[in-house]
């Protein structure tokens, strides 16, 4: 009996011993798990310091946001530091401007150069050459898409700020922006829900414009689902090409839109379309231009035009620039204001929220 008894104390000791042990392990290995957007299961550290952004362009942006700080990015593509630096991001953030951009060239990643960087998780786009690049250095890479959910600008950030929320738990804001975007998406829906097709503006979206290439948005890009949240008309939704789709001058005078929107992807102003200062276009036969109607996109955090921390802002803008009647009371200053307050705590001057209206053209993604 006493041997038995023995046996057992020692057993109870050998299992507590166990439990310990995987239970030291486990604290000291601090690791979570993820679904990313390509629905794969990637192993992270707990505690991430050090992030680094592939071509995913948005995205540093949004993590500075989430974060109020951009302590944390310490790498992001060209496109992303261009952006920054001529925005509203890298002067309540400059930090952001340390991060390297050396790493990555396109879709190609400088895998020696990125491992320099000590990352804890890398974000990439989907892309799956940069994948396979993360996977095979042993880089724990989140994929984020920005084209999942039909390149739905509010269902794509809240889905971002989830990813987000679920990986820094502590940060979790994803309700608020859900909520606060659904309630500027409703609030502009009851006043173009009964716009006739004849009162509905048509956009023509400039998305890349140089002296040889002139691209828009097609069905499957931002741009029709920002015109189809505004009421008005993408005069490109008849193209069934995903992302941006080259187009000739001729193929815009058929169209003859009554809006010109230019994206900070591209360095135009509204002067250069209707001055022609650009290559050999004309635009001087365009609706648009014969009435004045042509708009630069607004830079706030990031290029305004695809998915990003500014997009319920955004939306505002975009009604009250085409439907400037039907939104006269809405004050687009006060409305940035309160967004950043009320979602992130941040407060911006009258002068810091305007200047998000009236981009410098060093933004463009393609000079």
């Amino acid at each position: 009996m006493k041997s038995l008894r023995l046996l057992s104390v020692l057993l109870v000791f050998a299992l507590l011993f166990s439990f310990a042990s995987c239970a030291s392990d486990g604290a000291k290995s601090g690791t979570q798990t993820v679904t990313d957007h390509a629905g794969r299961t990637v192993e992270l550290p707990k505690e991430i310091n050090r992030i680094v952004v592939c071509d995913i362009y948005p995205l540093p942006s949004v993590l500075a946001v989430f974060f109020d700080s951009a302590a944390k990015i310490v790498g992001m593509a060209k496109p992303s530091m261009t952006a920054a630096q001529n925005s509203l991001l890298s002067e309540l953030y400059p930090e952001i401007l340390e991060a390297k951009t050396d790493f990555i060239d396109g879709t190609s990643v400088n895998v020696e150069e990125l491992l320099k960087l000590e990352p804890d998780v890398v974000f990439y786009g989907g892309t799956q050459q940069i994948g396979e690049q993360l996977d095979n250095a042993g880089i724990p890479a989140v994929s984020v898409s920005a084209g999942k959910w039909d390149y739905d600008a509010i269902e794509t950030l809240n889905n971002w700020i989830l990813l987000l929320s679920q990986m820094f738990p502590q940060n979790d804001r994803y309700e608020t922006v859900k909520n606060y975007s659904k309630n500027v998406f409703d609030r502009v829906q009851e006043r173009v829900s009964g716009l006739s097709d004849a009162e509905r503006e048509k956009i023509f979206f400039l998305f890349q414009y140089n002296d040889s290439t002139i691209t828009t948005s097609g069905k499957h890009f931002f741009g029709q689902w920002w015109a189809d949240a505004v009421g008005a008309k993408n005069v490109g939704e008849e193209m069934e090409t995903d992302n941006s789709t080259a187009v000739s001058m001729e193929q815009i005078y058929a169209w003859n839109p009554t809006r010109i929107l230019i994206t900070n992807f591209n360095a135009a102003q509204p002067a250069d379309l209707l001055n022609n200062t650009v290559g050999n276009y004309d635009w001087s036969p365009v609706d648009a231009v014969v009435n004045g109607k042509i708009n630069k996109m607004p830079l706030g955090m990031y290029r305004s035009y695809t998915c990003g921390v500014d997009t319920p802002v955004t939306l505002i803008w975009m009604a009250k620039t085409v439907y400037p009647e039907l939104f006269e009371d809405f004050d687009i200053t006060a409305e940035t204001k309160s967004y950043y307050k009320e979602v992130f705590g941040i407060e911006l001057t009258d002068e810091q929220a305007n200047r998000i209206f009236d981009p410098s053209s060093l933004a463009s993604a393609f000079n």
